[in-house]
C-alpha cells in the first residue's frame, strides 16, 4: 500500500538534500503515518485507517464522525 493518509489524502513531498557545498540530490518527505483503529458508534462497527499524525489531531479536536463525514464528501473515504 502506498503511504497516503487515507482521511486527508496527505502524500510524500519531493525535495532536495543540500549540501555544506551547496550540492544538491533529490529526496522524500514522507509522511508521519500511524494504522489506527476506530470505533463509529452511529454505524456501530470499528474502522481501521491509515491517518497522519495531523488528521489525529483534527479527530481529537472534531470527533471521528465529522472527520469520516469530511473525507467521504470530499472523497477519501468509501462509504
Amino acid at each position: 500500500m502506498s503511504r497516503v493518509c487515507e482521511l486527508t489524502g496527505k502524500k510524500a513531498l519531493v525535495g532536495n538534500n543540500v549540501s555544506h557545498a551547496l550540492n544538491r540530490t533529490k529526496r522524500k518527505f514522507k509522511v508521519n503515518l500511524v494504522k489506527k483503529r476506530f470505533y463509529l458508534p452511529e454505524e456501530d462497527k470499528w474502522l481501521t485507517l491509515k491517518v497522519s499524525t495531523r488528521a489525529l489531531k483534527n479527530i481529537n479536536k472534531k470527533g471521528i464522525e465529522v472527520v469520516v463525514k469530511e473525507a467521504r464528501d470530499n472523497g477519501f473515504l468509501k462509504k
